[in-house]
């Protein structure tokens, strides 16, 4: 192929053009502690703070870059293309410490995966010749330096490691495709063929341990999620709860592998070190499990308010009681008829539900000498201990839903859900019924989005092959079971000429090179599955996208809601994808077409004719689609001559389609980008509209300070407002900056109260970066003697985050809100000075802005973009669908509607509030304001949206709890329907399970070494916090041989297989699950005689004489040998308590409430609470300053900043660049 140049010159570098500078990247916790800092590293010098935070904290390799680095000749490639390698025998001349270094260059970056792309296409013969190949290297270096287009994620963490620095390692079960040869072949290193996708879909059998079944998939799933990958699947396969298994045994279901496998996503999320993991899980809606899972999020957000509210009820309540046993003295103290405290706090804690059990054992503590109990309390946060308590929580669920379903619910028909082991009804349904479910789901929790199965597969390129089952994790890409696809997207706001006109012939080259780029990435991948890596290289998808199209708009002074906005969006979709075919044509040309174009020529033909015909504007003429799509609106459409250009891009690719067939039987997607989306600068993300008017931009040293939206002054220039009106208009949206001449509360003002200019200087250092001057006003910013000394205020006060410093100073509500307006600024353009309400509409944003702000874009506006850009998109469209908190159910399943009749492939909804962790309309204010707050409730919901956050108690993050290096545990040996069976545990020193050991004696090899993995499999999962009764309920009562009569096992006589057999013995012996035996535990015991009910038990005085002997044996004997209850005996009653007396009070560290092992702190302790309040109201701070900001109110999980906005169906962080999607 040919590479022209169009941004560099051929004897130039591609850098010359491009100004860099020496910066620092520093990222912070809201506490101030640095989570990365790195100094010296060079950049763009037009890259934002936060662009060069993203590239040198998620991209640059950090360790084992070789500081010394020599060529490796390689026969047929161009000596400036040859790999590098660690030069030893330089490396030896360095200090140990100096041999191995992390990059510090953003051209480092750039020149690794470019050059890896470029040394790849090389070898696999995309270029006409060596200048074809040098203008390639170079227009890539200069289009990621420039900011104009950038891959996936996985291709800055893995490309180009093993081309530019040798870097390596032992292989990871990785497969590839030899390009050479066309056969598969498994990966001998990590890096050499690097895993450049983000996106999969994987397949599930309905197998349990099997090659291609559940316990597989999680395999393959981590596999992905170490390389910072996303994975979707369809898991309808899966027979339901109740169907007969093959051995006569009934299935647990699919609900309880589902959350088997939220789990293992969710620990694989905390202890990665890229990103979290991705994961989409879909269902058809004929599966009979349906209803349970539509409902399954929904179901566990109310499992965390249950968790908040009863633990909080509790602690308040069991205080009560305990404090009203000091209210006399004696025995009658604990007697509720004879102490009328007490009687009015059991009735207290009875009406709010606390169990009866809890309530005697305060009492009983009471009267052991504990003065107050410290009962564990919960909050909402969305990585607090009770959302990491609860399933479904690491994933985005989808449901798959067909026309006829949707017809069935248009005429409130019956609907079947079949089984799925022989296809027969297993419940008939009303249709109607379950759409209502999905609404109120969506509603509740913001899952499940829909997939629309039959426009999905209309649309469909290669049927030949297999249906569309499922999508990534953000549902842009779909395509065939057990494929990939890698991913980059184009900032469209770099694609403009001088005069702000958008460069068609710039957009067409950039997606003409970046097709090759992703296309050569197939050729040079490794995939983690031999299955995945046959069919991708088979099919050969990619996915070209785009970011900033709101950005774009709200430049050109259009608005995301307006006929032009769409036909502008869908006639740079239609020239994007038209284009890419057209590459992909152009490529097949040369290297053919991809290996299943021919067995699917017809198909894909009639696809192509159909985005053809879309892009010329018409009505009619579709071939076999079910849904007709929205076509071209060229009469709308803003720019000259874009709309003839995506005619003539689709007339090519049709026609050169035609002739050469595909390379590629996809070409593009719209991902959320968010990473990159960031490292781009982009205003916006994918197809999404602004969040805000008013952002707040990094600065190098650390800190922020507020800007205008940068597109805003465009906008505004464009509409006809003048350099003086726009001024005014941005100083009303920012402020001033400063208190200086402002109305209320200003410096003549403060200087009456005592203010001096020292202090003052101080004041106004903070007003910069502040979104209301209230939190200015505070002890840190004025200084506490000054505080205490001049202004008088009291110490307790100062530290109670919540103080309103301005109002105990004599200030009135008014004189700070006019104080607040001129300094700060409204945080938006609703009321601004000379700006037509007519033109409102252009600055309109997914959320209402700022306090004042009551506007924002309609539902139906973000779904008929996303149907104007849908006919012209290979995949699909990763977009959040706002809703306002005033949004209702019936709203929701409208919305699901119009998406299916304006043909698109999915959708997703968030209605503000859908989340516990995103509190929304609790009111901060003097119970003087009250009627005026209840006005400005009624007359603006949006600025009455002041947020009270929960006291934080604790936090608690899930990582893998090492087991001690030697532990104890017991090996178990039994025959299973004559087949021996070795088990062997290991535990931690508190006596829970940590590990299993699986040997089958004389078994082969095969089969031996698949028990041995699957014991693996199930050792990390509990390593990761995945309960044992979560196994022991997905495996106990599974049938397949061997199976019968098991011999050597005291407790369990017969069992229906081997992982019956074993979870049966675990859950004995660790569970207590006597249910499960076959022969009563109790009856086991060497002194077991007949069935006397009183048993010998040590005394509290034997046990208080000889503590150390007792706790030796507890720690030393393993509790799954002794079966944990036989043990009980031993502990006396006194579990994990322990005592000490002073004063006449007694606090206990911790005392065990009952042998499942809630455990609830009992101590006694000063000025506790208000730790917790500061805490809780500092939390409160933040959530009102984020929501304010424009973000969603939640904290990061990677950094702590509350900084996480909307992003496709994922969030993304603003400062650090986390995401939970692919980007």
């Amino acid at each position: 192929m040919r590479i022209e140049r169009r941004f560099t010159k051929q004897d130039s570098s591609p850098y010359a053009s491009i100004k860099f500078r020496q910066t620092t990247s520093e990222i912070r916790n809201p506490d101030g502690s640095v989570v990365f800092r790195l100094e010296g590293i060079d950049v763009p010098a037009s890259w934002s703070q936060v662009a060069c935070d993203i590239i040198a904290q998620k991209y640059f390799r950090k360790a084992g870059v070789p500081a010394r680095l020599k060529p490796v000749a390689e026969k047929d490639v161009p000596e400036w293309l040859w790999k590098q390698a660690a030069d030893e025998e330089a490396l030896a001349e360095l200090s140990e410490e100096d041999r191995y270094i992390g990059e510090t260059s953003s051209t480092e970056v750039f020149d690794r995966l470019a050059g890896t792309w470029a040394y790849w296409g090389w070898k696999g013969g995309y270029f006409d010749g060596e200048e074809d190949a040098r203008a390639y290297f170079d227009e890539m270096r200069f289009m990621l330096a420039s900011q104009m287009g950038a891959p996936n994620s996985p291709q800055w963490f893995n490309t180009g490691l093993h081309w530019a620095y040798g870097i390596d390692g032992p292989a990871q079960g990785h497969s590839y495709v030899d390009f050479k040869t066309g056969k598969l072949k498994k990966s001998e290193s990590s890096y050499e063929h690097p895993q450049p996708h983000a996106c999969f879909i994987q397949s599930v059998d309905d197998d349990l341990v099997n090659e291609g079944g559940i316990m597989d998939l999680w395999v393959r799933e981590a596999r992905l999620f170490k390389y910072g990958s996303g994975t979707g699947t369809n898991f309808s396969s899966l027979r339901s709860e109740g169907e007969r298994l093959s051995g006569g045994g009934k299935s647990s279901g699919l609900m309880s592998f589902l959350k088997i496998g939220d789990r293992a996503a969710g620990a694989i999320k905390s202890g990665g070190t890229t990103r979290r993991a991705a994961k989409m899980v879909t269902l058809d809606i004929d599966h009979p499990d349906i209803e349970e899972y539509i409902g399954w999020k929904a179901v566990e957000e109310q499992k965390v308010a249950s968790l908040v509210a009863g633990s909080k009820l509790c602690n308040i309540h069991l205080n009560n009681v305990i404090k009203a046993c000091q209210e006399i003295e004696g025995d009658e103290a604990f007697i509720p008829a004879e102490n009328p405290a007490l009687k009015k706090a059991i009735i207290g804690a009875r009406k709010a539900m606390v169990p009866e059990n809890y309530i005697q054992r305060v009492i009983q503590f009471a009267k052991q000498g504990y003065t107050e109990i410290e009962f564990p309390t919960y909050d909402t946060d969305w990585d607090s201990a009770a959302y990491l308590t609860v399933s479904g929580q690491n994933s985005n669920n989808s449901v798959r839903v067909t026309d006829d379903f949707i017809e069935a619910v248009l005429r409130d028909g019956d609907w079947n859900l079949t089984r799925r082991t022989d296809g027969k009804v297993a419940k008939t349904v009303k249709a109607r019924d379950l759409w209502d479910q999905i609404g109120e789901a969506a509603w509740q929790s913001a899952d499940p989005g829909l997939q629309y199965d039959t426009t999905i597969n209309d649309w469909h390129t290669c049927p030949e092959d297999g249906r569309i089952n499922a999508s990534n994790p953000c549902s842009e890409y779909m395509f065939l079971d057990n494929t990939a696809c890698n991913l980059a997207s184009l900032n469209l706001m770099t694609f403009r000429r001088a005069d702000k006109s958008f460069d068609i012939e710039a957009f067409e080259h950039a997606v003409r090179v970046w097709t090759v780029t992703l296309e050569i990435s197939v050729l040079m991948a490794q995939f983690p599955s031999e299955e995945i890596a046959k069919l991708s290289y088979k099919f050969r998808t990619l996915g070209l996208g785009y970011a900033n199209i709101g950005g774009l708009l709200m430049a050109r002074g259009l608005s995301y809601d307006s006929a032009e906005g769409r036909a502008l969006c869908a006639a740079i979709t239609a020239v994007m994808t038209g284009v890419a075919y057209r590459t992909s044509a152009e490529m097949a040309s040369e290297l053919g077409a991809f290996p299943g174009y021919k067995k699917n020529a017809n198909h894909m033909l009639r696809v192509i004719r159909n985005h053809r015909n879309a892009a010329y504007g018409l009505n009619d003429g579709y071939e076999a689609l079910h849904v007709l799509p929205v076509p071209l609106d060229a009469i709308n459409c803003p720019e000259d001559g874009l709309a003839d250009a995506a005619k003539k891009a689709w007339d090519d690719a049709l026609e050169l389609g035609k002739t050469h067939g595909y390379r590629n039987a996809q070409v593009s997607v719209i991902a959320p980008t968010g990473t990159i989306g960031l490292v781009m600068d982009c205003d916006t993300t994918g197809i999404e509209p602004d969040f805000a008017i008013v952002k707040f931009k990094k600065l190098a040293g650390g800190g922020y300070f507020k800007i205008i939206n940068r597109t805003v002054p465009e906008a505004l220039a464009h509409l006809g407002y003048s350099r003086a009106e726009t001024k005014d208009i941005i100083d009303y949206a920012v402020g001033h900056g400063t208190l200086e001449n402002a109305p209320g509360v200003n410096h003549e003002a403060l200087r009456t109260k005592g203010f001096t200019d020292e202090v003052l200087e101080k004041l106004e250092a903070s007003l910069a970066s502040s979104f209301d001057i209230k939190f200015a006003f505070n002890k840190f910013t004025l200084g506490e003697d000054f505080c205490a000394d001049v202004l008088g205020l009291d110490a307790d006060d100062l530290n109670d985050y919540g103080f309103d410093l301005l109002a105990a100073i004599g200030f009135t509500r008014l004189e700070v809100e006019a104080a607040n307006s001129y300094c700060c600024g409204a945080m938006t353009l609703e009321g601004a000075p000379h700006l037509k309400d007519e033109h409102l509409p252009v600055f309109d944003c997914a959320n209402p802005c700022g306090r004042k702000g009551t506007r924002l874009l309609s539902v139906e506006s973000h779904i008929r973009m996303m149907a104007a850009a849908q006919p012209f998109i290979s995949g699909a469209i990763s977009k959040t669908i706002n809703m306002a908190n005033s949004a209702t159910v019936e709203d929701c399943k409208e919305a699901y509607l119009l998406s299916w009749k304006l043909a698109l492939k999915a959708n997703a909804l968030y209605r503000d509030g859908s989340k516990l962790s995103q509190p929304l309309s609790a009111l901060t204010f003097d119970e003087e304001d009250y009627e005026d707050v209840q006005e400005e409730v009624k007359v603006s919901p949006a600025a009455a949206s002041n947020v009270v956050a929960e006291r934080i108690v604790e936090r608690l993050v899930s990582e893998r709890k090492k087991l001690p290096t030697r532990r104890k545990g017991y090996t178990q040996k039994a025959v299973v329907g004559g087949h021996k069976v070795y088990l062997r545990t290991g535990e931690y020193d508190d006596g829970n399970l940590g590990e299993v050991f699986i040997d089958m004696h004389k078994e082969g090899a095969a089969f031996r070494s698949l028990m041995n993995n699957f014991a693996i499999a199930i050792s990390i999962g509990l390593q990761y916090g995945v309960p044992l009764e979560e196994f022991v309920e997905a495996y106990t009562f599974t049938r397949f041989e061997p199976s019968g009569i098991v011999e050597g096992n005291d407790a369990i006589k017969m069992s229906t297989s081997i992982l019956d057999y074993l979870f049966r013995e675990l859950a004995i012996s660790y569970l207590g699950r006597n249910d499960l035996a076959h022969v009563a535990v109790d009856d086991l015991r060497t002194d077991a005689i007949g069935g006397g009910e009183a048993q010998a038990k040590i005394t509290d005085d034997e046990v208080a004489r000889n503590p150390a002997a007792i706790n030796n044996v507890i720690n030393l004997a393993s509790t799954g040998y002794v079966r944990a209850n036989n043990f009980e005996v031993l502990q006396g009653g006194l579990s994990a308590m322990s005592m000490s007396l002073g004063e006449g009070q007694v606090s206990a560290a911790a005392a065990s409430f009952g042998a499942a092992g809630a455990v609830a702190a009992a101590s006694v302790s000063a000025g506790g609470g208000s730790s917790s309040a500061a805490a809780g109201s500092d939390r409160l701070s933040r959530v009102m300053e984020a929501r304010m900001k424009g973000y969603e109110g939640d904290s990061c999980g990677e950094c702590g900043n509350f900084t996480l906005v909307r992003n496709g169906t994922c969030m993304k962080c603003d400062t650090c660049g986390s995401t939970s999607g692919c980007s």
